[in-house]
Formats: C-alpha cells, sequence, structure tokens
C-alpha cells in the first residue's frame, strides 16, 4: 500500500510539472505567433503563482496534491469536471484566435489587462491561501471520510465558506480581459455560473452531513460573496 502510495505522489508531481507546456502550446498555438506580450505576462503569473503554491502547500499536507488530482470515493458532482475542462480550455482557446490571428474583440487597453492581471494574481493567491488553509481542498465534492474530513475555519474561511470557488471567480472573470479578449468572456461567465452551482451543491451537502458544519455555517454567514450572498 506504501508502493501503490509513493508512486501516486510521484505520478502527481509529474502531472503538475507538465501543466506549463500544455498550458503554453493551449495558449499559443491557436495564436499562431509568440510575440504576444500579454500572453506571456499571463502564463508567467499562472505559473509562478501555481509552483508556489504546490510547494508550500505540499509542505504542510503532504496527502493534499493526490486528493486534488485523483480524489478518493464519494463524489457526489461528477460531472462537473469533465464539464469545466473544455470550458476553461475553449477560454483560452478563444483568446488565442481572436487576439493571435482573427482580432474580432482584441481592442481591450493595455491599462484594463494589467488592472486585471492585477485581480488575476490576486485570485489565484487567495486560491492558495484557501488550499493551504484547508487540507480537505478537494476537487471533487465529496465528505472525505477515508480522509478524516471536518471543519476547517481558519485563513479565508474566516470570511466565506467557500473561499476558493469566490477565488476561482476572480481568476476566470479577469482571465479574458488580461489576454485581450471580450469574446472569451462567454466561457469564462459560463464558467463562473458552474462554479456557482457548485458552491450551492457543496454547501447543501456540507450542512446536511459534515458534523459542525452548521454551527460554522451560523458563524461564517457568507458562501462566497462577502456581504452578498
Amino acid at each position: 500500500m506504501a508502493g501503490a502510495g509513493q508512486h501516486l505522489g510521484v505520478s502527481a508531481w509529474i502531472r503538475a510539472a507538465a501543466i506549463p507546456f500544455v498550458f503554453a502550446a493551449v495558449l499559443f498555438v491557436p495564436a499562431g505567433r509568440w510575440g504576444l506580450p500579454m500572453f506571456w505576462a499571463y502564463w508567467v503569473v499562472f505559473c509562478l503563482f501555481g509552483a508556489i503554491t504546490l510547494i508550500v502547500v505540499n509542505r504542510k499536507h503532504p496527502d493534499l496534491l493526490q486528493e486534488r488530482f485523483r480524489p478518493g470515493p464519494g463524489a457526489r458532482d461528477p460531472r462537473t469536471r469533465p464539464l469545466l475542462v473544455p470550458i476553461i480550455v475553449g477560454h483560452w482557446i478563444v483568446a488565442g484566435l481572436d487576439v493571435g490571428r482573427y482580432h474580432w474583440s482584441d481592442g481591450i487597453p493595455l491599462a484594463a489587462q494589467l488592472a486585471a492581471l492585477l485581480v488575476f494574481a490576486l485570485g489565484l493567491s487567495g486560491w492558495g491561501w484557501a488550499m493551504y488553509s484547508n487540507r480537505f481542498f478537494s476537487s471533487e465534492v465529496r465528505i472525505q471520510t477515508d480522509r478524516g474530513h471536518c471543519v476547517q475555519s481558519g485563513g479565508p474561511y474566516r470570511y466565506v465558506r467557500h473561499p476558493g470557488y469566490a477565488s476561482a471567480l476572480l481568476v476566470f472573470l479577469a482571465s479574458p480581459i488580461v489576454l485581450g479578449s471580450l469574446w472569451a468572456l462567454l466561457p469564462s461567465l459560463v464558467t463562473v455560473l458552474v462554479f456557482a452551482r457548485r458552491t450551492a451543491l457543496e454547501d447543501r451537502m456540507l450542512l446536511a452531513e459534515l458534523p459542525g458544519y452548521a454551527h460554522y455555517a451560523e458563524q461564517v454567514r457568507f458562501r462566497l460573496l462577502y456581504g452578498v450572498w
């Protein structure tokens, strides 16, 4: 069993290391050229924050990377991950085609792109903070009885109950603006709606099944947007 767990950890790290190269291909191949400074800025910020998050989180929660890449049993929303992947990849492809080749809507001012890059970085930071603060930060909606699932209330969980999803909303709303494509906002908005739905689903499950979560929800009233919902 230990050997299998170790092998899975190595596999997860290999997949994580491959992400920047796959991501670069998804961005730049549809664009058809490399000379896109904001695409490079976006790629560097994404890879830098991703690498820092993986290293720091792995030190604190050595088993979390495996849960992220290969969640345990009992997923309550198994269709969302396969649905989200093509939508997220699609918004990068649309941005590449728009900005690199066809120029459908690529007239976004540089100042707006830079401001969006800051929001993008803040969203990635919040996502990493949520993962660091929650050793049960799974990529699936499930009660992790196999990992001793319990309520997490530190870090950003003091302010909203689902800070990872809240941060993801910032990332996907800012992403098309950073890349300079208004058309890429369309799949991003679909992503936002999917995350909002998943937040509601996960919150209902936790309220019903995770001991102590109802009390935590009384203390932290907002699920996603502080002061709103």
